[in-house]
C-alpha cells in the first residue's frame, strides 16, 4: 500500500525549518543539512523542495514578505485614521517582540547574502519597492498637501529609522527595548509633523 503524503503539511514543516535555522542560527549555518535536522527529515526531502542554499534564502525572504504584507494589510484596515495606520505599519517593522525580532534577523541575513548575488538582490529590490510604496502612500494620506519629493524623502527617512531600530534591537534587545523603539518612532513622526 502506498503512503499518502500531506504535501501542504510537508511544505509548512520545511518552511518553518528554513525560517528557524536562519533566525536562530544565522545565515552561516543555513544549509540543507541544518534545515533537514530542524525539520526532522532527510536531506533528500529538503533538496527535493530546495535544491541549493540560494533556494533556501529565496524562500525565507518570500516568507518574510508574505508575513509582513498580511500583517500590514490588517493593521491598515483596522486603523482608525491615516496617522494611526502609518504609526502601526511602521511599528510592526521594528523588533518589538520575538516574532518581529526574528523577522529582522531573517531580513538582515537575506540582505547580507544578496550582496553580490543579482537574483537575490532583484528579489530584495522588488519586495522593498512594495514597502516603500506602502509607506509613501501612508505618508501622503497623513500629509495630503505635501509635494511628492517631500513625501518620498520622509518615507525613506522613516523606513531607515524603523529598519535601523529593528536591526539594533534584534541584536541587542536590552539596549533597545520595545518602549525605547516606540519612543524613537513617535519622536520621528512628531519631527516630521505626522
Amino acid at each position: 500500500m502506498s503512503r499518502t503524503v500531506d504535501r501542504a503539511a510537508q511544505e509548512a514543516q520545511l518552511s518553518r525549518a528554513v525560517w528557524d535555522v536562519l533566525a536562530d542560527q544565522g545565515i552561516e549555518r543555513l544549509t540543507i543539512r541544518a534545515v533537514a535536522a530542524a525539520a526532522g527529515c532527510t536531506t533528500g526531502l529538503v533538496m527535493h523542495r530546495f535544491p541549493n542554499r540560494r533556494a533556501l534564502l529565496r524562500h525565507a525572504r518570500q516568507l518574510l514578505h508574505e508575513r509582513t504584507r498580511e500583517r500590514v494589510e490588517n493593521l491598515e484596515a483596522e486603523a482608525a485614521d491615516p496617522p494611526a495606520a502609518l504609526r502601526a505599519v511602521l511599528a510592526q517593522g521594528m523588533a518589538l517582540d520575538g516574532e518581529t525580532a526574528s523577522e529582522s534577523i531573517v531580513w538582515m541575513g537575506f540582505l547580507a547574502a544578496a550582496v553580490g548575488d543579482d537574483e537575490l538582490m532583484a528579489l530584495h529590490h522588488a519586495n522593498n519597492r512594495v514597502w516603500r510604496e506602502r509607506v509613501g502612500r501612508l505618508v501622503a494620506a497623513v500629509a495630503p498637501g505635501w509635494a511628492d519629493e517631500r513625501v518620498g524623502a520622509t518615507a525613506f527617512a522613516l523606513m531607515a529609522m524603523v529598519e535601523g531600530a529593528a536591526a539594533l534591537a534584534s541584536t541587542d534587545p536590552d539596549a533597545y527595548p520595545p518602549g525605547a523603539q516606540l519612543a524613537m518612532l513617535d519622536a520621528a513622526l512628531a519631527a516630521f509633523g505626522l
